[in-house]
């Protein structure tokens, strides 16, 4: 679709300035904003401590490890410990070297407007268009498996109510599943005031959580004299699979991958954040780091409370192996208690996931690039500033593609690796820009690895995101797999990869030139407006270098240079 139709200012709207309104945010991180192109539409009322809270809380750390036992139990405990550990100190890395992008360019299209920045001339628009398609689909992918997650908890505290006198049919999973994606939307639409105090409340319940787990499954009464010892922990590989040994060890590593998946939600909160600049690169790092940590001891303390009998918790009657420990350690009470308060804890996940969500959708569409990006595009007054539009297409995105639990687990297992292969591509692509065309280009922020470090910091993130992508693709049973245990991420990420760059190469080459600009460009200086063409950025009224009458009748001169609002 088009957008030329969004190229022109509305006859009614008025020109924006640098300057935001006091109760938006701070004249400082207005003009930071400024410099990226952007007026303050959004009111700045995260702290640091919220944008971590955020992120963390997406990442839901003990939901997040129940939901994807099944990747690192077949491995055994070596796979669940050091699996955990290995493959977190490499998303750590990843953290730093988009820490030092989003300290120098705090934006909620962060990850879009940074490859757009660095990457060359010809590659810029294209590469942009993916980066953020990939994104997009990667956090509504995301949403959908918290989501189906949840549904698979709270209907396994039914069937262990029932004693297992109880099997869930994949259309009760999606009604579950649509009941909470529905209630996520309208706690989103209309909490937003508190959201961000509410991320603290979030964090909070995580580590009550976390600290009732390893406190009471070594203690469990049914577990005092059978808990694992340490050679069983840390040295006890197993294999569930047909793979050999050592890849099996290596699929284990999707379990904290997936986990500690959802960092760059502090990236989409940039302009919701007070000192962004600081606030985004350490809201990345604490949350990675405090996953990593944690993590690594609740897989500690998961591998010695574990039935040996690995095949029988993977295989439990429960649906979830995670049900199946409390179960064993606890008993059926204490199992019924957890596991309320970890699909409780579950579904904030999906609350602040979507947050983050809607900010990057509508990132997006303020530059034109998605569908329908005239209606997605305004921001509601009345409901706090917020993208109130973008809210709800993410929700009915994530209803639909929820479909695919009604077909097979298989392909509703997808959605979590669509997550994982979306937001790896996303992340890798403006890292590598920077590094391979856009180096001599990047300021730094007030966080920043140094010169001695940034540059193979980059490298090894993008080595382990393209080698994230590659493993997200491998069917998890073995080299021979059937209809009914295929990934089907392969199939759903070309799709969604090809689709787009089809897109662009059909259609939105015609009118997408990247990131527009939405301030009054009547307020900048010369030196300013010059640093604007020379990026190439779009600016209604700037000529940008090479651009030729072609691409003036295609409908690529004009943008929006105001938001629209909705009051």
């Amino acid at each position: 679709m088009s957008s030329q139709d969004e190229t022109s200012p509305k006859p009614e709207a008025q020109l924006v300035s640098v300057s935001a309104a006091p109760d938006l945010a701070s004249a400082d991180d207005a003009a930071q904003l400024a410099k990226l192109g952007y007026k303050q539409e959004l009111r700045r009322n995260f702290t640091m401590l919220e944008v971590f809270g955020i992120a963390f809380s997406i990442m839901g750390l003990l939901p997040s490890i129940a939901s994807t036992l099944t990747y690192s139990i077949p491995a055994g405990p070596v796979g669940m410990v050091w699996g955990w550990f290995l493959a977190s100190g490499f998303i750590f890395i990843v953290g730093l070297a988009m820490a030092d992008l989003g300290s120098a360019m705090p934006t909620s299209g962060g990850l879009y407007w940074w490859t757009h920045f660095f990457a060359s001339p010809k590659t810029r628009n294209p590469l942009s268009f993916l980066v953020g398609y990939s994104n997009t689909l990667g956090l509504v992918g995301g949403l959908c498996s918290i989501d189906y997650g949840f549904s698979l908890m709270f209907l396994s505290v039914i069937v262990i109510a029932k004693d297992g006198n109880y099997t869930p049919t994949n259309g009760a999973v999606y009604g579950v599943f649509l009941a909470c994606v529905t209630c996520h939307a309208i706690l989103a639409s209309t909490m937003s005031r508190i959201m961000g105090k509410l991320q603290t409340v979030f964090v909070v319940m995580n580590f009550v959580l976390i600290a009732a787990t390893i406190i009471a499954l070594p203690i469990g009464k049914h577990q005092a004299d059978r808990r694992n010892d340490a050679h069983y922990i840390f040295a006890q590989t197993e294999n569930l699979t047909t793979w050999p040994t050592g890849w099996t060890f290596m699929l284990s590593w999707l379990s904290p991958i997936w986990t500690i998946g959802a960092f760059d939600s502090c990236v989409h909160m940039s302009e919701e954040a007070a000192n962004a600049t600081k606030a985004v690169p350490y809201g990345i790092l604490m949350s990675i780091g405090s996953c990593w940590f944690f993590g690594f001891i609740i897989m500690i303390v998961l591998a010695a409370c574990i039935s040996p009998d690995l095949e029988s918790v993977l295989g439990s009657s429960f649906g979830q192996p995670m049900a199946q420990i409390y179960y064993d350690a606890l008993g059926k009470h204490g199992t019924l208690g957890l596991m309320a308060l970890l699909f409780t804890v579950q579904f904030l996940m999906g609350l602040s996931i979507l947050v983050a969500a809607s900010r990057q959708s509508w990132a997006f569409s303020r530059d034109g690039a998605l569908p329908f990006s005239k209606f997605f595009r305004p921001i509601s007054v009345r409901f706090g500033y917020i993208p109130l539009r973008a809210i709800w297409g993410c929700a009915f995105l994530a209803a639909i593609l929820g479909l695919l639990s009604l077909i097979a687990p298989a392909a509703a297992q997808a959605l979590f690796s669509l997550a994982v292969a979306g937001n790896d591509l996303a992340w890798g692509t403006p890292i590598f820009c920077r590094i391979w065309w856009g180096q001599k280009k990047f300021v730094p922020g007030p966080f920043y690895t140094g010169d001695k470090f940034s540059v193979p910091i980059a490298w090894t993130a993008i080595i382990f995101l393209i080698f994230g992508i590659f493993l997200s693709m491998f069917p998890v049973d073995g080299p021979s797999p059937t209809p009914q245990n295929m990934n089907y991420t392969v199939v759903i990420n070309m799709a969604v990869w090809l689709g787009a760059l089809a897109y662009y190469c059909i259609d939105a080459r015609k009118w997408f030139k990247g990131p527009k600009i939405t301030i009054d460009t009547d307020t900048l200086t010369e030196g300013q407006a010059q640093a604007l063409r020379e990026e190439g950025l779009e600016v209604d009224g700037l000529a940008r270098p090479g651009f030729t009458g072609e691409e003036a009748a295609a409908g690529g001169t004009g943008t929006e240079k105001t938001g629209g609002v909705v009051h």
